[in-house]
Order: structure tokens, then C-alpha cells, then sequence
């Protein structure tokens, strides 16, 4: 089992909760957080070691494992969908590069365990929608589904070509009140919080009865703690483990909304995101994940969008938003 962890993306959406996460189980001193532009938290950065860190260079990795004796990586540094959308050249590189020079390092290193999260975005129009299948055809239409496609298959040939412990979790959506947006097409879904509490209206890039995967913050925390401390020995799946808690669309989180900002209105407005986002599930069929290493959510939508709201509410009165 990894006992030093180093964190790549660490300043990301994710990332900046998940250092926290892994500190709270590991030590802070075990944590090493990393990013391209390490601009952190000042709980990220006084409670624990940060460096900077581009994943494209191979020696500053290599420099970073042996300076901190780490021997366990989450790889979380990537270019987001709609991002990469703009820059397909760009997360080609940064994704799959970027990914192969933690997967090569590790395995030159001896890195005991490395976890390299995936994305509902592996998904295309050709996988079928409802409660999509643990294995089911991988064709997206993005360059980021594209990268993480190739991700996943790189992180199992490395299980089965040099017997080393890779594993990950397609992420769903993940809605947080503690990160702004970072670019991908399930923003909307944090972004309408943000815009409820301060104007009591939102504009959505997508439209009413788009459904998709989404899972809130703390589940996300807990899903990738238990797969990264699951023993090794009872996975039969490896990099790509199906993960969800709820689908839900624009006009349900409206709904949900309503119940606590009765007078909160949204309009439509659908850009070039409602493409990505029509060629992912409706639902995610995660029974691996359940009976592999025991993922389960702990919360639904109702609960997810108060606890949303208050916090959000408690950031608006201190003036932080």
C-alpha cells in the first residue's frame, strides 16, 4: 500500500478537495500537492508540501518522486471537454503525454500504486444510453473521451504487461460549492447554484431535458479514497470502473432549486456543449464498482442542492462571491 502520495492537477475543481481528502487519511506531510500553476488554497499550501509541476516534463517528475520518496500517484492534471474542444491539439498532448510520463516514471520508479481518473466523456453516441454497461462500446466524439479512452486502455496494458496497479473511476458530472468551474460540459450544474444565490436567475448552455450523470462533491472525495485504498487482489476491472449517484437535467435541478429559492428562474440558451453533452449516458450501471470494492453514494439530489445552497448562501453573506 502507497504511504507518500503526489498529486498532479491538484489546483483543479477536484483536485483541491481531493489534496484535503487524501491528507486527512495519509498525513499532511504524505500529500505532496502539484499543478502547472500552483496558485492553492492556504489550507493546500500551509497544511502540507506543494511544488509546481508541467506532467510534460519527465525529469521534474522524476525529480519530484525521488525528493519526496513518493511512491503512490493520483494523476489528475487534464484539459476538460469544452476545453479541449478548443484545443484539441493541446489536450491530446497534455492528456495523453502527460499520462504516459506518469505511467513510464512509475514503472522505471517502482511506484507501488497509481490512480488516473477516467470520465463519463469515454462514452459516444454509439454506447447505449440508459444505465450504460461497465464494458460497452467506447466510441466518443471528443478529443477529451478520445484521451480518456486511450487513458483507460493504456492504465489496464500496463496491469497486464508489467503486473502494476493501476486503477480508475469514470467520473460523472461533480458538483462542488468549494471550486469555480473548470471547463467541462457538466458545469452548468455548479454554475446554476452560484447564479441562484446572487441573482435568482441562470442561463443554461444546455437544454431543459438533458440528462446526464451527476455526482456531488463529497461522494466524488469518497469514491476515489475507497478506490485507491481497495485491495488490489478483488478488482477484476482496473482503470475504468463505472461511478454514479444521480441523473438528473437542467429542468429537475431547477426544480430542485424551487424548493428552497421559490422565485428562482432559469432560461435556455444552448451552445456548442449541447453537442458533447447529447452524445453521453443518460445513466450510469456501476454495479462493478458496488461489488468490487463497495462504492456506494451517500447522497441524492435534494439533499446535494440544500447543502449546495447553504454554503453557497454562508459565501454570499460573507461577501465572497
Amino acid at each position: 500500500m502507497a504511504k507518500k502520495l503526489l498529486i498532479t492537477g491538484a489546483g483543479g475543481q477536484i483536485g483541491s478537495e481531493l489534496t484535503l481528502a487524501f491528507r486527512k487519511i495519509y498525513g499532511n506531510e504524505n500529500v505532496v500537492a502539484t499543478d502547472l500553476n500552483p496558485v492553492f488554497s492556504a489550507e493546500i499550501t500551509e497544511g502540507g508540501p506543494t511544488d509546481r509541476l508541467d506532467v510534460l516534463d519527465r525529469t521534474k517528475l522524476e525529480t519530484l518522486i525521488d525528493k519526496y520518496q513518493i511512491d503512490g500517484i493520483i494523476h489528475l492534471a487534464a484539459l476538460l471537454s469544452a476545453v479541449g474542444e478548443k484545443n484539441p491539439q493541446l489536450a491530446w498532448d497534455v492528456n495523453i503525454n502527460g499520462t504516459m510520463n506518469v505511467l513510464e516514471v512509475s514503472r522505471e520508479k517502482g511506484i507501488k500504486r497509481i490512480l488516473i481518473p477516467s470520465s463519463i466523456a469515454v462514452f459516444g453516441p454509439t454506447t447505449p444510453i440508459e444505465n450504460t454497461p461497465q464494458d460497452t462500446i467506447l466510441q466518443p466524439s471528443t478529443m477529451y473521451g478520445v484521451t480518456k479512452v486511450a487513458g483507460e486502455l493504456l492504465g489496464d496494458y500496463y496491469v497486464q504487461k508489467y503486473g502494476m496497479d493501476v486503477r480508475g473511476l469514470r467520473y460523472p458530472g461533480i458538483i462542488s460549492h468549494e471550486t469555480l468551474p473548470g471547463g467541462g460540459t457538466t458545469d452548468y450544474a455548479v454554475a446554476i447554484f452560484y447564479d441562484a444565490v446572487k441573482h435568482g436567475k441562470y442561463e443554461c448552455f444546455l437544454k431543459e431535458d438533458t440528462k446526464l450523470p451527476m455526482m456531488y462533491m463529497p461522494d466524488c472525495l469518497k469514491a476515489t479514497t475507497d478506490l485507491f485504498a481497495a485491495d488490489f487482489d478483488k478488482l477484476k476491472h482496473h482503470a475504468g470502473f463505472n461511478v454514479g449517484a444521480f441523473s438528473i437535467t437542467p429542468k429537475e435541478l431547477t426544480e430542485s432549486i424551487k424548493k428552497f429559492i421559490p422565485n428562482f428562474e432559469i432560461t435556455y440558451k444552448p451552445d456548442f456543449r449541447q453537442a458533447i453533452a447529447d452524445s453521453w449516458p443518460n445513466s450510469i450501471d456501476d454495479s462493478a464498482a458496488r461489488e468490487e470494492w463497495g462504492w456506494k453514494p451517500q447522497y441524492d439530489l435534494d439533499a446535494m442542492t440544500e447543502d449546495m445552497l447553504h454554503a453557497i448562501g454562508e459565501k454570499h453573506k460573507k461577501g465572497l462571491i
